[in-house]
Protein backbone atom coordinates (compact mmCIF):
# COMPACT_ATOMS: atom_id res chain seq x y z
CA UNK A 1 0.00 0.00 0.00
CA UNK A 2 2.27 2.38 0.81
CA UNK A 3 4.42 1.06 -1.66
CA UNK A 4 2.07 1.89 -4.16
CA UNK A 5 2.48 5.74 -3.11
CA UNK A 6 6.10 5.98 -3.71
CA UNK A 7 6.20 3.44 -6.29
CA UNK A 8 4.05 4.80 -8.43
CA UNK A 9 5.76 8.61 -8.17
CA UNK A 10 8.86 6.88 -9.44
CA UNK A 11 7.64 4.75 -12.44
CA UNK A 12 5.56 6.92 -13.96
CA UNK A 13 8.39 9.76 -13.73
CA UNK A 14 10.24 8.02 -16.05
CA UNK A 15 7.94 7.23 -18.66
CA UNK A 16 9.27 7.21 -22.22
CA UNK A 17 7.14 9.65 -25.39
CA UNK A 18 4.19 8.67 -26.61
CA UNK A 19 5.12 9.96 -29.79
CA UNK A 20 6.98 6.61 -30.75
CA UNK A 21 7.43 2.96 -29.39
CA UNK A 22 9.74 3.39 -26.53
CA UNK A 23 10.49 1.70 -23.48
CA UNK A 24 13.21 1.70 -20.27
CA UNK A 25 13.26 1.54 -16.81
CA UNK A 26 14.75 2.80 -13.06
CA UNK A 27 15.78 1.59 -9.70
CA UNK A 28 13.85 3.63 -7.26
CA UNK A 29 14.90 3.76 -3.50
CA UNK A 30 13.00 6.03 -1.24
CA UNK A 31 10.76 6.57 1.66
CA UNK A 32 7.07 7.42 2.35
CA UNK A 33 5.64 9.42 5.28
CA UNK A 34 1.58 8.60 6.22
CA UNK A 35 -0.98 10.41 7.94
CA UNK A 36 -2.47 8.50 9.90
CA UNK A 37 -0.44 5.60 10.72
CA UNK A 38 -2.18 2.88 8.46
CA UNK A 39 -3.63 -0.13 10.86
CA UNK A 40 -5.68 -3.30 10.24
CA UNK A 41 -8.86 -1.61 9.56
CA UNK A 42 -9.30 0.89 6.98
CA UNK A 43 -9.15 4.34 6.83
CA UNK A 44 -8.75 7.75 5.12
CA UNK A 45 -4.96 9.08 4.99
CA UNK A 46 -2.69 11.16 3.43
CA UNK A 47 1.44 10.73 2.46
CA UNK A 48 4.21 12.18 1.02
CA UNK A 49 6.59 10.21 -0.79
CA UNK A 50 10.29 11.23 -1.61
CA UNK A 51 12.77 8.88 -3.51
CA UNK A 52 16.15 8.34 -5.90
CA UNK A 53 15.80 7.15 -9.48
CA UNK A 54 19.14 5.06 -10.16
CA UNK A 55 20.02 3.23 -13.31
CA UNK A 56 17.76 4.60 -15.66
CA UNK A 57 17.85 2.70 -19.08
CA UNK A 58 15.56 4.14 -21.65
CA UNK A 59 15.66 3.57 -25.59
CA UNK A 60 15.31 7.13 -25.84
CA UNK A 61 19.16 8.64 -26.96
CA UNK A 62 20.87 10.90 -23.87
CA UNK A 63 17.87 10.28 -21.59
CA UNK A 64 19.47 10.72 -17.95
CA UNK A 65 20.44 7.52 -15.75
CA UNK A 66 19.43 8.85 -12.37
CA UNK A 67 16.94 11.81 -11.15
CA UNK A 68 14.76 12.43 -8.07
CA UNK A 69 11.20 11.68 -7.40
CA UNK A 70 8.58 13.37 -4.91
CA UNK A 71 5.08 13.96 -3.80
CA UNK A 72 3.14 15.66 -1.45
CA UNK A 73 6.60 17.26 -0.37
CA UNK A 74 7.76 20.97 -0.18
CA UNK A 75 9.72 21.98 -3.23
CA UNK A 76 12.34 24.67 -3.36
CA UNK A 77 12.56 26.71 -6.08
CA UNK A 78 15.02 29.62 -6.50
CA UNK A 79 15.50 29.32 -2.77
CA UNK A 80 11.47 29.30 -2.21
CA UNK A 81 9.33 26.67 -1.28
CA UNK A 82 6.03 25.80 -3.07
CA UNK A 83 3.93 22.77 -1.87
CA UNK A 84 3.20 19.67 -4.03
CA UNK A 85 -0.33 18.38 -3.78
CA UNK A 86 -1.33 16.23 -1.22
CA UNK A 87 -1.39 12.56 -2.43
CA UNK A 88 -4.79 10.70 -0.24
CA UNK A 89 -5.68 7.32 -0.16
CA UNK A 90 -7.80 4.76 1.60
CA UNK A 91 -7.23 1.68 3.23
CA UNK A 92 -5.42 -0.27 5.77
CA UNK A 93 -2.18 -2.72 6.19
CA UNK A 94 -3.84 -5.40 4.11
CA UNK A 95 -4.94 -3.25 1.02
CA UNK A 96 -5.44 0.03 -0.23
CA UNK A 97 -6.12 2.54 -3.13
CA UNK A 98 -4.35 5.75 -3.39
CA UNK A 99 -3.79 8.76 -6.13
CA UNK A 100 -1.54 11.58 -6.54
CA UNK A 101 0.95 13.98 -8.51
CA UNK A 102 4.20 13.20 -8.54
CA UNK A 103 7.27 15.57 -10.10
CA UNK A 104 10.37 13.99 -11.06
CA UNK A 105 13.79 15.93 -11.43
CA UNK A 106 16.08 14.61 -13.91
CA UNK A 107 20.19 14.95 -13.53
CA UNK A 108 20.20 16.95 -16.75
CA UNK A 109 17.55 19.42 -15.29
CA UNK A 110 14.47 18.49 -17.03
CA UNK A 111 10.99 17.76 -15.27
CA UNK A 112 8.67 15.08 -15.73
CA UNK A 113 5.27 15.60 -13.63
CA UNK A 114 2.89 12.57 -13.27
CA UNK A 115 -0.70 11.38 -12.24
CA UNK A 116 -0.81 8.38 -10.93
CA UNK A 117 -3.32 6.16 -9.01
CA UNK A 118 -2.14 2.80 -7.08
CA UNK A 119 -3.83 -0.24 -5.67
CA UNK A 120 -2.48 -2.82 -3.35
CA UNK A 121 -2.20 -5.65 -1.48
CA UNK A 122 -0.31 -6.17 0.96
CA UNK A 123 3.74 -5.21 0.38
CA UNK A 124 2.73 -5.55 -3.60
CA UNK A 125 1.08 -2.44 -5.01
CA UNK A 126 0.10 -2.15 -9.07
CA UNK A 127 0.32 1.38 -10.07
CA UNK A 128 -0.41 3.17 -13.26
CA UNK A 129 -0.09 6.86 -14.32
CA UNK A 130 0.24 9.17 -17.24
CA UNK A 131 2.88 12.35 -17.79
CA UNK A 132 0.65 15.63 -17.38
CA UNK A 133 1.98 18.92 -18.96
CA UNK A 134 2.50 21.27 -15.84
CA UNK A 135 0.94 21.37 -11.88
CA UNK A 136 0.98 24.26 -10.62
CA UNK A 137 2.61 24.71 -6.69
CA UNK A 138 1.21 27.15 -4.01
CA UNK A 139 3.84 29.05 -2.30
CA UNK A 140 4.67 28.26 1.47
CA UNK A 141 4.54 31.71 3.59
CA UNK A 142 5.87 33.87 0.80
CA UNK A 143 7.51 37.27 1.77
CA UNK A 144 6.40 40.28 0.65
CA UNK A 145 7.08 40.73 -3.04
CA UNK A 146 7.89 36.84 -3.66
CA UNK A 147 5.62 34.97 -6.16
CA UNK A 148 2.25 32.97 -4.40
CA UNK A 149 3.10 29.98 -6.56
CA UNK A 150 4.83 28.33 -9.58
CA UNK A 151 4.55 26.29 -12.35
CA UNK A 152 6.74 22.53 -12.82
CA UNK A 153 6.21 21.95 -16.75
CA UNK A 154 6.95 18.94 -18.24
CA UNK A 155 10.08 19.10 -20.26
CA UNK A 156 10.79 15.15 -20.32
CA UNK A 157 8.52 12.16 -21.40
CA UNK A 158 5.90 14.36 -22.60
CA UNK A 159 2.52 11.76 -23.55
CA UNK A 160 4.06 9.45 -21.69
CA UNK A 161 2.13 6.70 -19.32
CA UNK A 162 3.92 3.57 -17.44
CA UNK A 163 2.69 0.53 -15.37
CA UNK A 164 4.59 -1.17 -12.24
CA UNK A 165 5.03 -3.15 -8.62
CA UNK A 166 6.58 -2.24 -6.21
CA UNK A 167 7.01 -3.19 -2.60
CA UNK A 168 7.34 -1.63 1.16
CA UNK A 169 9.22 -2.01 3.60
CA UNK A 170 8.05 -0.93 7.58
CA UNK A 171 10.62 -0.42 9.39
CA UNK A 172 8.70 -2.40 11.76
CA UNK A 173 6.31 -4.71 10.32
CA UNK A 174 4.41 -4.84 13.68
CA UNK A 175 3.29 -1.32 13.40
CA UNK A 176 0.34 -1.65 12.06
CA UNK A 177 -1.25 -3.40 15.70
CA UNK A 178 0.44 -0.19 17.30
CA UNK A 179 -1.88 2.92 18.50
CA UNK A 180 0.37 4.99 15.66
CA UNK A 181 0.05 2.30 13.23
CA UNK A 182 2.88 2.37 10.05
CA UNK A 183 3.61 5.89 9.34
CA UNK A 184 6.87 4.82 7.77
CA UNK A 185 7.73 2.85 5.28
CA UNK A 186 10.89 2.51 2.95
CA UNK A 187 10.14 2.15 -0.84
CA UNK A 188 12.71 -0.04 -3.48
CA UNK A 189 12.39 -1.75 -6.57
CA UNK A 190 12.53 -2.01 -10.75
CA UNK A 191 10.28 0.22 -12.48
CA UNK A 192 9.56 -0.84 -15.81
CA UNK A 193 8.11 1.79 -18.48
CA UNK A 194 6.84 2.02 -22.16
CA UNK A 195 4.82 3.94 -25.19
CA UNK A 196 3.46 3.63 -28.54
Amino acid sequence: MLAGLAAVVALLAFAPTASAASGGGCQLQGTANISPGLHANAQAFTYNFGGNLSGCQSSESGAPATGTVSAGQALTVGGQQFQEPTASGNGSCANSTTSGIAIVNWADGTNTVVQYTTSGAAAAVQLQGTVIASVTLPAINPAPGQPTSTTVTTTRYAGGSSLGTLAFQPPDPTACNTPAGVTQAGISGFIGLGSS
